[in-house]
């Protein structure tokens, strides 16, 4: 009797045992299911792809694969749970058709992207930093279609306009700087830098391409790299300054420093500007299979042809924003901007003011400021290429002894116009015999070569 009961205690101990087994292994699946939230998701059109981020609560393990007939693009991400509404994202500029999601045996959460066009994805994971979670971005760039160009397009053709390349700063998930009520640098930059390629478009000398359209995130090397496309002979990058005391004010202008900043407040920027590319995830300058001394020693040395005319330029504009804002610094100054860093384009940073400012926050943010400050930038440049005109221009020939032909914008002087190609009044009206400086929109006038 003994035995049996020595029996059913024993039987009873082995059963409590296995079902704390169960329920624990249970409990502690439940638990272990999810180690990690996506607790929103954003997305982003750039003109030659598409981004997509997962906003993460930790860093996790994923795979990606496509299928085809129909277009898909499959993302498992393991022990995830979605706290995100795929249905607030808007896919109309986008390859993407529709979003699906499910939770796979194991606690794995499988995304499906149904695609209209074939696409070329490239991911990657980043650390979460002073402004994101960790995050899974998924980028989609458009196939490439092949084009086929004249030899007409392909040789450089003399008598051209001269191009230049406007950079607004930051963009998509980097805001930039913030001010007070809600304004963001990406937002102020953009709306300049549409207003200096409108006033660019206008010249018959010159082309103003825009390198970012509107609002999302461009690498660094990628902003240079669209203005080599474009064959720019010049690059500016649009930003509106902050630091940490808001008293600071002023419009700064900047070139590239082999050497290292200027001053304290050139090394902050310098830093705060650059760190753009850990939110943005890029990679390295790709220079082949160089060393790395022997690749520092080429970028520098075929960078060094670009800066004397950066400098240059850089002292025009600054003397003409100095007729419309504040200025931070009365000279040009040189840090390393990654920005800048292009071997074979003359580039200046142009800091439009301090966002952190809220006089100067209250100006950026409005157009009627933002355009004189635009026209002041267009006006500098003008007048440094009307001084140092690239052979094989129409600006060169115009220069050169013809007379140039300007069409007269909303706004302009005949006072302002003299003074941007360094002639008179005077000049103007005789040569396009007119008896008034009366001007109107619209109206083409022969500036005399000097």
């Amino acid at each position: 009797m003994k035995n049996n009961n020595r029996q059913w205690q024993s039987a009873l101990i082995a059963l409590h045992i296995t079902l704390l087994t169960i329920f624990g292994t249970a409990i502690l699946g439940s638990s272990m299911a999810f180690t990690a939230e996506i607790n929103s998701v954003r997305l982003w059109r750039a003109p030659d792809h598409t981004r997509l981020v997962f906003d993460i609560s930790k860093p996790v393990d994923y795979k990606l694969f496509s299928l085809q007939n129909p277009q898909r693009l499959v993302i498992d991400i393991a022990g995830s749970s979605l706290g995100a509404d795929f249905a607030e994202l808007e896919l109309a500029t986008t390859p993407i058709a529709k979003i699906r999601s499910a939770v796979r045996k194991g606690g794995d959460l499988r995304v499906v992207l149904d695609l209209t066009a074939i696409i070329e994805p490239r991911h990657f994971t980043l650390g979460s930093n002073e402004q994101y979670s960790d995050r899974l971005v998924i980028d989609l760039f458009d196939r490439q279609a092949a084009i086929s160009r004249s030899v007409d397009e392909i040789v450089q053709q003399r008598d051209r306009k001269i191009i230049i390349a406007v950079d607004a700063g930051h963009g998509g998930e980097d805001p930039g700087a913030l001010g007070p009520k809600g304004i963001r640098e990406k937002n102020v930059v953009l709306q300049i830098a549409k207003r200096i390629e409108r006033l660019l478009d206008r010249d018959p000398h010159f082309d103003g391409v825009l390198v970012r359209r509107s609002d999302y995130y461009l690498a660094h090397r990628k902003r240079t790299q669209l203005a080599r496309d474009q064959r720019a002979d010049f690059f500016i990058s649009i930003h509106a300054d902050a630091f940490t005391d808001p008293r600071a004010n002023g419009a700064s202008v900047y070139a590239l420093s082999n050497s290292g900043a200027t001053s304290e407040t050139a090394r902050f920027l310098a830093k705060r500007e650059n760190r753009a590319d850990l939110i943005g995830g890029t990679s390295a300058l790709n220079l082949g299979n160089r060393d790395d001394m022997l690749a520092g020693v080429l970028v520098d040395l075929s960078m060094t042809a670009t800066m004397s005319s950066s400098l240059s330029a850089g002292e025009y504009v600054l003397k003409n924003m100095g007729t419309v804002a504040r200025l931070h610094k009365k000279k040009v100054e040189q840090a390393g901007f990654l920005v800048l860093k292009s071997p074979d384009i003359p580039s200046l940073l142009i800091e439009t003011g301090f966002i952190s400012n809220p006089k100067e926050a209250r100006q950026l943010s409005s157009g009627a400021y933002q355009q004189r400050l635009a026209k002041a930038i267009y006006n500098g440049l003008v007048q440094y290429y009307t001084d140092n005109p690239p052979v094989g221009t129409l600006l060169a020939t115009a220069v050169s002894g013809k007379p140039l032909t300007y069409l007269v914008a909303r706004g302009d002087t005949l006072s302002e116009i003299a003074a941007r190609y360094n002639t008179s009044v005077s000049r103007i009206l005789n040569y396009n015999k007119l008896s008034s400086s009366s001007i109107r929109v619209g109206q083409e006038l022969l500036i005399p070569a000097r």
